[in-house]
């Protein structure tokens, strides 16, 4: 208590690991905390003593306040107001701040201990690793990882068997709408209507990873396992599979996992001597909506997400589906550009940005005058994409959504790249709200677009003209329109082209149910605009609550698919 009133960081082991605790409201121990910790933007957990310092520093609405205050004690993204006493590095250039109470007796004692010390009301609680790593969870562990980021340790000799994160959840429509499904909810199991018989493990994507188990109709996800990219937290997923099939006393007739060949996650299935079944990514993002929603009907699904492995082995991520649990196929996309340079495309959205213009383009000269005029990238650097897109170095053909987002993110001059994952297109969306906030009266009179032009047919789907959207995005930047305006713009023509593209679906396959789930759709944002105009067509909308619509929730969609196939 007297370290962090000092402004030092401590080391404080929880129930489900440790986390880095300081004062939340000391602007340079914040700071230091982010160069330590090697995390320049993306935001801290806050936890408050009590749910009257929440209501001091953010908005609460009575449903917030019952999950807020219940058992669970999730991370609730709140937001915050003006007048807060939060040091602005907590999240910066954010307007909301996640927020948690105090669930284990430490934490308590922390804030109250009747030592004398007046403690700050407002801690950051942020999850005691080494980025990539797993959260520490032993004294020798914790030692090894976190000594260069703390100045003390505060420990206790109770086991800690089973990781657990903190949950973290958004809220949209007055419910909950999860964005980390973990401590105080996995792994109660969702239950289905299907009379299937039994028993399957699916082993989760490669970044948020969780794993799911599924016993006859009952589906227990994992907790929060993280990115698979670090050794470690392969170790972790072992682990802990291990235990969990201990604890539920399951014996698995098959394991399923993601097509991608070189996933960590495939490498895990295929060593656990069980048959293996593959499924598509994007299909397992629509799978687990159904099966959160029990609906056993066919649907038509929209994944927006950032990437995944396709079957014709290019990236997908901006998909139409038509799916049931037994197959899909593949009715439409965003436009397809060229992804190039490997992983740094996915923090570098610039490099998309000039993949796209170049791509409706088609000329170096024009091409390279509109990124000059933006402030995209250098000569040098523009040359070098120019000559691995003719010459297909290291490019491969992509519908990701996200790398969207991320692309019209540069454009608009709001993030060229991301330090974490989402940053550009979170950014992206905040500023399109910020705009709608200010403009609320003007929005619904602003021309609808020509429906003729939202989409094209070509022999294998039908495309979302997502290249004409981002080229008018462009040229309108460049004539030097509002940027709030065009983020505005570009989420509404977005969910005007996914309405288009289910309506053409229904025409062909009369189905009137659509699920929406993937990592883009935490944007609340194209959720509402997509929500609303999929209603006003007469369609019923499947979305997520407690399942998360990013990777942390496609191993339910896993095991569902396994599952059907179980019976066959």
């Amino acid at each position: 208590r007297r370290l962090i009133r000092e402004g030092k960081i401590v080391a404080i082991k929880g129930i489900g690991g440790f986390h880095l605790c300081c004062d939340a409201t000391n602007e340079e121990v914040v700071c230091r905390l982010r160069t330590l910790k090697n995390r320049p933007a993306k935001p801290f957990a806050v936890m408050a003593k009590d749910e009257s310092v929440v209501k001091r520093e953010c908005v609460v609405t009575p449903e917030q306040e019952a999950i807020l205050t219940g058992h669970q004690k999730p991370i609730l993204l709140l937001d915050r107001r003006s007048d807060g006493g939060l040091a602005s590095s907590v999240a910066p250039n954010n307007p909301k701040v996640g927020v948690m109470l105090p669930y284990a007796p430490v934490q308590l004692l922390i804030f109250q201990y009747d030592d004398g010390i007046e403690m700050p009301d407002l801690l950051v609680m942020t999850s005691g690793n080494t980025s990539g790593a797993p959260i520490c969870r032993e004294d020798e562990e914790a030692v090894a990882e976190l000594s260069h980021l703390c100045d003390a340790m505060l420990s206790h000799n109770r086991k800690i068997r089973i990781r657990a994160d903190d949950t973290v959840m958004d809220f949209y429509r007055n419910e909950p709408y999860m964005i980390r499904r973990s401590r105080g909810y996995a792994p109660l199991p969702f239950m289905t209507k299907a009379d299937w018989k039994g028993q399957v493990l699916a082993v989760g994507g490669e970044l948020k990873n969780t794993f799911c188990i599924g016993v006859d109709n009952r589906f227990y996800p994992s907790p929060y396992v993280g990115d698979l990219e670090d050794l470690r937290t392969v170790k972790a997923l072992q682990e802990t599979i291990h235990r969990f099939q201990t604890l539920l006393e399951v014996k698995p007739q098959a394991v399923v996992c993601d097509l991608h060949p070189k996933y960590n996650s495939t490498v895990v299935a295929e060593e656990l001597g069980y048959p293996v079944i593959r499924v598509q990514h994007h299909y397992a993002h629509i799978l687990s909506c159904m099966t959160e929603n029990d609906c056993h009907d066919p649907v038509i699904g929209v994944a927006f997400d950032g990437t995944g492995y396709g079957t014709d082995g290019t990236i997908w991520g901006g998909e139409i589906l038509l799916a049931d649990y037994g197959n899909f196929t593949r009715f439409g996309s965003i436009t397809p550009f060229l992804q190039m340079g490997g992983d740094a495309s996915a923090k570098e959205g610039w490099r998309i940005a000039v993949s796209m213009i170049y791509g409706y383009t088609k000329d170096r000269k024009r091409a390279w005058e509109i990124m000059e005029t933006l402030g995209l990238c250098s000569e040098q650097e523009s040359r070098v994409q120019f000559t691995m897109a003719d010459r297909k170095i290291n490019a491969v053909a992509s519908t990701s959504a996200g790398r969207l987002f991320d692309a019209v993110s540069a454009i608009l001059g709001i993030r060229r790249r991301s330090g974490f994952e989402g940053e550009a297109s979170t950014a992206l969306q905040f500023a399109a709200e910020a705009y709608e906030q200010q403009n609320l009266s003007n929005i619904s009179q602003e021309q609808k677009e020509n429906k003729d032009i939202l989409l094209h047919e070509t022999k294998e789907r039908f495309v979302l003209n997502t290249q004409m959207l981002v080229q008018q995005i462009t040229e309108a930047k460049m004539r030097g329109e509002d940027t709030g305006m065009l983020a505005y713009r570009f989420h509404q023509v977005l969910a005007e082209m996914i309405t288009a593209a289910c309506i053409k679906a229904k025409e062909s396959s009369g189905r009137d149910k659509v699920a929406l789930s993937g990592g883009v759709f935490q944007n609340r944002l194209l959720l509402r605009l997509t929500e609303e105009r999929l209603l006003q067509e007469g369609f019923e909308v499947l979305r997520h609550r407690m399942i998360p619509p990013n990777d942390g929730g496609i191993a339910i969609g896993q095991a569902a698919y396994g599952m059907y196939q179980l019976q066959k």
